[in-house]
């Protein structure tokens, strides 16, 4: 997606490709970061926050995935906070009878500088950091969460290894400058060291706000191989997942149980 402050022309859009994936047989969704709305600045979030368990974007995402018979990994939505002015980017698990099976707030939040493109990123102005990682069961697996910027940071990714993620969702909104240099390493590497599958979906594109994502949504199998990618612009990518793969893979090439360093939080 390449979403703008428009939140029904962005769910608009969420439901057409959630559709027609379903139609190519999808069970699994999984939506990018900020998919409802993207502003000027991080602060703009706060025009679209709602409490945990109810709002427009929650009873959205519940609604689609009933409709469409689908889990739905969806993305992030700016979830209040108790006694403060911040929000938790919060990314809800829903299963296909529209029940919230996890929560998890991103980690990491995306200070950065990008001197070189004039660009300045300040998440914490608005968003309020989670504490703990998630790990969800469902029936293709088990399923790790992260969003974004946490993939830069592989002991969260090994935190989780406790709960033996077989596959980890990564909705994302990376910067060109950044996912032009990065993006791609990263995602097969997170999915080649915790041998897992990696559904990294992104915005990509230019909106309206000016800021240009990188998109390249992809999908990657435990060897570090890319199934299925979507460089640029509004569109989904559909993969069949082969758990028996990702067994045969975890026996033949055992290299999780021969850490020696373990790391929990």
């Amino acid at each position: 997606m390449a979403s703008g402050p428009n939140v029904d022309a962005n769910l608009l859009e969420v439901q057409r490709h959630v559709a027609q994936a379903a139609k190519e047989g999808s069970r699994l969704v999984v939506l990018p970061e900020n998919f409802a709305y993207m502003g000027h600045r991080c602060t703009d979030l706060w025009s679209v926050k709602e409490s945990a368990g109810y709002g427009k974007l929650q009873a959205f995402l519940r609604d689609l995935a009933r409709k469409h018979d689908v889990w739905v990994v969806g993305g992030t939505i700016p979830v209040e906070i108790e006694d403060s002015d911040k929000v938790r980017s919060a990314c809800f698990v829903i299963d296909n009878s529209g029940e919230v099976r996890g929560r998890y707030d991103k980690l990491h939040l995306f200070d950065v500088s990008l001197v070189d493109v004039d660009e300045d990123y300040r998440e914490s102005s608005a968003i309020e950091p989670g504490d703990q990682p998630l790990v969800v069961e469902t029936p293709f697996g088990n399923l790790g969460i992260a969003i974004c910027y946490d993939l830069r940071f592989p002991e969260l990714f090994r935190s989780m290894l406790a709960s033996k993620p077989d596959i980890i969702a990564l909705p994302s909104a990376f910067t060109a400058a950044t996912g032009r240099a990065h993006w791609e390493p990263l995602v097969r590497a997170r999915a080649i060291e915790n041998l897992c599958y990696v559904i990294a979906a992104a915005q990509g594109g230019y909106h309206i706000s000016g800021r240009e994502t990188w998109g390249h949504s992809m999908i990657v199998d435990p060897w570090g191989s890319i199934l299925g990618e979507l460089p640029n612009g509004a569109g989904h990518v559909t993969v069949e997942l082969d758990i028996d793969l990702l067994k045969t893979t975890r026996r033949n090439f055992p290299s999780l149980d021969h850490r020696r360093i373990h790391c929990q939080l």
